[in-house]
């Protein structure tokens, strides 16, 4: 089922986790979605996948592809392909500037989240370049530094108190 952040009256329905672990991210969108009626019914039940997904352009439209929203269930004839191309929602001027940062560049734009504000389906986006595989390992022996470090300094703060 999806998560309810209380603050910000927003419902996130999935993640992309893996995103920040495969990319370094540089800058962040918000974009709507183009959608199906049963497609925004299928969120509602909490149900989708950003995992392979990436947006690309075609002519001067930014698409979203790979992102998996499976068949609503009581859908009928009217029901969407589950990994179907869909339409980002962009102002021209941001449409612009990402064309220009993607093109000629080892940068790629992903999904971070997928989400409902106030009724809406947004997604965030990310323009990002591809980590190589040092920085994962480097990247990740920082955080296991941080984590002894964290864990040694609570160690002795319950020594002393």
């Amino acid at each position: 089922m999806a998560t309810k952040k209380k603050e910000s009256g927003e419902l996130v329905v999935a993640r992309n986790r893996k995103a920040r672990h495969d990319y370094l991210i540089e800058d962040t969108y918000e974009a709507g979605l183009a959608l199906m009626g049963t497609e925004v019914k299928a969120l509602r039940m909490g149900r989708a996948s950003l995992i392979d997904g990436f947006a690309i352009f075609y002519g001067d439209e930014l698409w979203l592809e790979g992102v998996h929203i499976p068949e609503y269930v009581q859908g009928t004839w009217t029901n969407h392909t589950p990994r179907r191309r869909r339409k980002l929602l962009l102002h021209r001027s941001e449409l612009d500037k990402l064309a220009v940062k993607v093109q000629g560049s080892r940068r790629t734009i992903v999904p971070l989240s997928l989400y409902f504000s106030n009724g809406r389906v947004k997604v965030e986006i990310a323009l990002a370049t591809g980590k190589r595989d040092y920085d994962k390992r480097h990247t990740l022996r920082e955080q296991q530094d941080r984590r002894e470090a964290d864990r040694a300094m609570s160690d002795q703060m319950k020594r002393r108190g």
